[in-house]
């Protein structure tokens, strides 16, 4: 007689914050879950992300990451393109991924009673990708055109202008272009794929109708035709040198001239990160709440909008915005800018507007929750940045926390207009 040996029980931790029961656990395959049991909706939202990304593109083939997620739904093992796009439709499944500089996702709904199927269709995405040569031909054709298009994009060639003048040598000053998008194959593309798509590196968040029992055997089949590791190289930070005294000015034929300035920023984890957040909302972030709309658009007519943002990734953070104004106007709307930021830097805000953008900023967040799929992004987010499982709980509390003297401190530190690098896109007139 033959002993039978038990599979060991899944050991499941249990975060019970104030936001959501969370269940962590790790699959027999090794695979790294966090999961939120929602058994009212018979839907499970699914993401997973490795890390590494366009920033793993070799010289000269800039877009193979690119060509790799737009394929993954483009047919694997015996279904082609449109065969795999109506077994999603039959299974009333999605499925796609996207990439950026520092990560590589993919995304999936699915009905609970659908679960086991979809999953198979996802191992098989990940086990045999076709990269047949039609769908891969037109993802060349599409790049190709929006090569041509960004040439009159405002807000690209202002990018452009930007990484161009503060860090042109790093990976993320990179670009496609019509050579290295002609240069790339679907057997590069397989390559990339097994390059970026690894056990080792992969995260998971789930949201639905499924417990840890029932999800970690799927997820395990559907991830075992992945590779187990590989090398993806090592990217320095970008260190942004002193800003520009004189604005970047490009050229491009059209009415209005597109503003933009940046300065260095705060990255997630540091200690001033909610306090300039919550100075973010007062500057340019809180639409006609903030300064400089109230200001520039509804005081002067300069513009029809203004922003500011915080912007975190893995190599680089930046407090930027930007506006459009008439190229009559540009003069003045960049003075107005400056003003406003040398206001806050100099007299920074008032408790009244401290007050105003901790209540929208902690009211308005439970809206990012309304769905399977967004308690999953969110989920993913702060595993990405390693904001800690109890991110959810605290971040009100980390707002609330902010004082005045905080945030005057802050404003005085970062937002000197001397600090800022600006970009003008257009035909502007009366620039000394």
């Amino acid at each position: 007689m033959t002993d039978v040996v038990a599979e060991p029980a899944l050991q499941v931790d249990v975060h019970k914050g104030d936001f959501a029961e969370i269940q962590q656990f790790v699959t027999p395959g090794g695979v790294s879950v966090w999961l939120v049991s929602e058994p009212s909706i018979p839907i499970i939202s699914l993401e997973m992300a490795w890390k590494g990304g366009e920033t793993s593109d070799p010289e000269g083939l800039e877009g193979l990451s690119d060509s790799v997620v737009y394929s993954m739904n483009e047919g694997a093992g015996d279904l082609d393109s449109l065969g795999f796009q109506t077994r999603m439709e039959e299974l009333n499944m999605s499925f796609g991924c996207s990439t950026g500089n520092d990560w590589t996702s993919c995304s999936s709904s699915m009905l609970t009673e659908n679960a086991s199927e979809a999953m198979d269709l996802i191992a098989t995405a990940f086990a045999e990708p076709r990269f047949d040569t039609g769908p891969f031909e037109r993802f060349q054709r599409e790049n190709l055109i929006a090569i041509k298009q960004r040439e009159t994009s405002a807000n690209w060639l202002a990018r452009k202008a930007l990484t161009d003048a503060m860090y042109p040598e790093h990976p993320y000053a990179r670009q496609t272009s019509a050579e290295s998008i002609a240069a790339l194959t679907p057997e590069l593309a397989r390559e990339q794929m097994r390059k970026l798509m690894v056990k080792d590196r992969l995260l998971v968040t789930a949201v639905g109708a499924v417990t840890p029992e029932a999800l970690a055997p799927m997820l395990d089949k559907a991830m075992a035709g992945l590779p187990d590791t590989s090398e993806i190289g090592t990217v320095a930070d970008v260190i942004l040198p002193a800003s520009l005294a004189d604005p970047v000015v490009v050229d491009l034929p059209q009415p209005q001239s597109l503003v933009s300035f940046t300065a260095p920023g705060l990255a997630r984890d540091h200690p001033d990160f909610f306090t300039a957040y919550a100075l973010n909302y007062t500057v340019g972030g809180g639409g006609f709440e903030s300064r400089l709309m109230k200001t520039l658009r509804v005081e002067k007519g300069l513009t029809y909008g203004v922003y500011t943002s915080l912007s975190t990734s893995e190599h680089l953070n930046t407090w930027s915005g930007g506006g459009q104004t008439k190229n009559e106007s540009a003069s003045e709307f960049l003075a107005g800018i400056k003003d406003e930021l040398g206001q806050f830097a100099t007299d920074g805000v008032t408790e009244e507007e401290l007050s105003d953008a901790k209540a929208y900023l902690t009211g308005s967040y439970a809206l990012g929750f309304d769905s399977n799929a967004k308690i999953a992004d969110q989920m993913m987010g702060v595993r990405q940045e390693e904001l800690g499982i109890d991110y959810f709980d605290t971040r009100n509390a980390n707002i609330n926390a902010v004082t005045l003297d905080d945030v005057n401190r802050v404003a005085k530190a970062y937002l000197s207009p001397e600090a800022f690098t600006y970009v003008i896109v257009g035909q502007p007139e009366g620039l000394e």
